[in-house]
């Protein structure tokens, strides 16, 4: 039991990664993503292949969000060109192109066989539970970037890309390049992501495409909605509750009977629905958006 609750611990805070990364670009800059499972995968995939061949783990997952941020290169720059909707479909194409690409190049990523072995993060260590010391490490990356984002959005620097997307032309007026504004922060909302997938990869100790598809991306958005958008806490609680969600949607079969197994997926995803959209009625700016910061 405690090994699962460890587990389910690691798995929220490594959503709530993501969802503070998409917060950020939607909810303070107004950006639409639709693909943030594709930096996801690539902070994943970097950190995994780098320390399977010796480099410090450390050093891999800081290379896997470096290489996220600069992926997100050129799409931010189409943010530019491109309206919200458009931009939304540019990003879930992009995140497809990638599934793709880790499922069909088999000399990099393992191709459908996946990549197994990845070392854990405290595996060369003697002392403590490596599950419990990951969710140490973890729960410490994400009090940093919580506090640091959370100053962030509350600096100037924040006023001013909340003022985007409040008014882009209002901003532009007085001077302001928006255009490289939206690319810092949907760089930086990468980078976040880059890193989540670095803990999970780390985490997993095997990967493969069916981990990262669209679904993720589905899920991150459904956390951010319901804890609120705009709201750094809400990145958090609704992250919390989205795993809280899923894992207990796992024993709805014991108190639904007439329900296959192979039917559970579908009715977990009517749960989540049911859900959300009850906390969309009950709750319209999420659990902690009663106002944006």
């Amino acid at each position: 039991m405690e090994s699962y609750l460890i587990a389910i611990g690691t798995v929220a805070l490594i959503y709530a990664l993501l969802a503070i990364g998409l917060n950020l670009q939607y909810g303070f800059i107004g950006m639409v993503n639709f693909g943030h499972v594709a930096f996801f995968a690539i902070g994943a995939y970097t950190s995994a292949l780098l320390s399977i061949e010796g480099v410090p783990i450390f050093i891999g997952m800081l290379a896997g969000a470096v290489l996220a941020a600069l992926s997100a290169l050129p799409l931010s720059m189409l943010s530019a060109r491109l309206s919200d909707d458009y931009l939304a479909i540019v990003t879930l194409g992009f995140s497809e192109t990638i599934r793709i690409v880790i499922q069909e190049e088999n000399w990099l990523t393992g191709g459908i066989q996946g990549l197994p072995g990845i070392p854990s993060l405290f595996s060369s260590m003697s002392f403590g539970p490596t599950g419990l010391m990951t969710l140490i490490a973890i729960s410490a990356c994400v009090a940093c970037v919580y506090y640091a984002i959370r100053h962030l959005t509350r600096s100037p620097y924040g006023r001013l890309i909340q003022a985007i997307r409040d008014n882009e032309a209002a901003v532009q007026s007085l001077g302001k390049n928006t255009s490289w504004l939206k690319i810092q922060v949907f760089m930086l909302g990468a980078a976040l992501a880059g890193i989540a997938g670095g803990f999970y990869a780390h985490f997993m100790s095997y990967l493969s495409a069916e981990q990262f598809v669209p679904l993720v991306t589905f899920y991150v958005w459904v956390a951010v909605i319901i804890g609120g958008v705009g709201r750094m806490s809400g990145a958090m609680i609704g992250s919390l509750l989205l795993i809280a969600f899923l894992e207990g949607s796992r024993f709805a079969r014991d108190i639904l009977p007439g329900v296959a197994e192979v039917e559970m997926a579908s009715v977990r995803l009517g749960l989540i629905g049911l859900a959300l959209i009850l906390c969309t009625i009950y709750f319209p700016d999420g659990i902690m958006g009663k106002k944006r910061t």
